[in-house]
């Protein structure tokens, strides 16, 4: 039997009306990028450099690529960010988070979980570098320590406190490298404690510690109520510092390649957003309502601004080592900075002296996914490193670390505590 014209075309469409009924529901839509999910858990602490997180989800950046269903979700401390990745999303914890830089591979070797049970982890992405400082009780101002934390000796003890967020993780490390520089054992001539962030201020008020170290909006909060000062902010430490990271649970990773990548470029997208210093006060507005950080916009903006009040006479505009979100390569997750991380923690004991650093890293750093979203989100390609290394890096009291040589760095440093395997 011939078909004529209109028959055909009745007949075509009845053939694509029998296809889509028998295809499941929204099949049409798939494509190669299509995340497995719409939903991920993350974690977060009120600090600024979780705001690319925030910003994300506010501004519907994660429903853009595929991810409406994202859940950000404060956390009260790091050691509940640990126990929520170990608990998982499907059992009511959280899949990935805003955390330490380090973080992630200690809960990969088990070096900080419950009986020591290795959790896979992956390292997606740096969130920022910078914008943390070590702030000094007002008590201890007229002992002037600045960079220079020496001055400090006359007044501490064994007794003495000093405030971290948590046990290898980078305010410990940025802590610990301003004391031991200045000839003061953070083990040995002072306590070191590990505080929430946003329990610093409070901490501080009622007279339960000497200094501390902390991201901000908590630093410009002390100084704004009066009852310390910053003796430095960490970028003065180490110029462009690595800090916070993007990092999952391994095994969602797995399971959602797509949905991995789709997640990491709408962080990337919404720190770049982060980074225009046009969309600074918005940014603050939103992360300090009560539902994120409920803390005032003052206390948030100037030194995301580069403004710095010490708190001490010192004041300082347009800073350049602020904390940056995108800038100077702040979001690629450099391999070189992952080891710079592990050293420190081998210094300090937190890893054992024979931990092969590189091979870790190649299990937790996946730089790759890093670079495919990036391209998705349009990232051009003078805004990519060409390498995973940033080279040598120079401390402020002249030590050097070759992420080719780290033993060489290590054995450079007078003071430290390592641990056997």
């Amino acid at each position: 039997m011939t078909l004529n014209r209109r028959q055909a075309i009745a007949a075509t469409a009845a053939l694509f009306a029998a296809a889509r009924a028998a295809t499941p529901r929204g099949a049409f839509a798939q494509s190669p990028t299509t995340p497995e999910v719409r939903k991920a858990v993350l974690g977060y602490i009120a600090l600024t450099d979780a705001a690319p997180l925030i910003i994300a989800k506010e501004k519907g950046i994660f429903a853009k690529y595929g991810l409406p269903d994202v859940e950000v979700s404060k956390q009260a401390s790091w050691g509940a960010t640990r126990d929520n990745i170990v608990l998982g999303g499907e059992r009511g914890g959280i899949d990935g988070a805003h955390i330490l830089s380090p973080l992630p591979y200690l809960i990969h070797t088990g070096r900080v979980t419950q009986n020591n049970q290795p959790v896979p982890m992956v390292l997606l992405a740096r969130l920022n570098t910078n914008g943390q400082a070590i702030s000094v009780a007002e008590k201890h101002k007229p002992l002037g320590a600045r960079l220079d934390a020496s001055p400090l000796r006359r007044a501490m003890n064994r007794e003495s406190k000093f405030a971290m967020t948590f046990r290898g993780g980078t305010h410990d490390l940025w802590i610990r490298y301003w004391l031991a520089a200045g000839g003061i054992d953070p083990d040995g001539d002072v306590q070191t404690i590990v505080v929430p962030p946003p329990q610093m201020v409070a901490n501080m008020k009622v007279n339960t510690m000497d200094a501390f170290c902390v991201g901000e909006p908590w630093n410009d909060q002390l100084v704004n109520q009066r009852i310390g000062y910053s003796a430095l902010v960490t970028g003065e430490l180490w110029r462009d510092h690595p800090e916070k990271a993007l990092g999952m649970r391994a095994d969602w990773v797995e399971r959602h390649p797509r949905a991995t990548e789709a997640l990491t470029a709408a962080v990337i997208e919404a720190q770049r957003w982060c980074d225009a210093d046009a969309n600074k006060p918005e940014m603050c507005s939103i992360i300090g309502r009560r539902a994120w950080f409920n803390v005032p916009v003052p206390d948030i903006l100037p030194r995301s601004q580069g403004n710095i009040d010490y708190g001490d006479g010192r004041r300082v505009e347009n800073f350049p080592l602020r904390m940056k979100f995108w800038r100077d390569h702040a979001s690629y997750p450099f391999p070189s900075h992952d080891l710079w991380f592990l050293t420190e923690d081998i210094r300090w004991g937190v890893l054992p002296s024979n931990t092969d650093a590189k091979a870790l890293i190649a299990q937790v750093n996946r730089e790759g996914i890093w670079r495919a979203a990036a391209e998705r989100a349009g990232v051009p390609a003078s805004e990519m490193p060409s390498g995973p290394s940033r080279g040598r890096e120079t401390f402020f009291d002249g030590k050097v670390f070759d992420p080719e040589d780290p033993a060489a760095y290590l054995a450079s440093l007078t003071i430290k505590k390592l641990a056997g395997a």
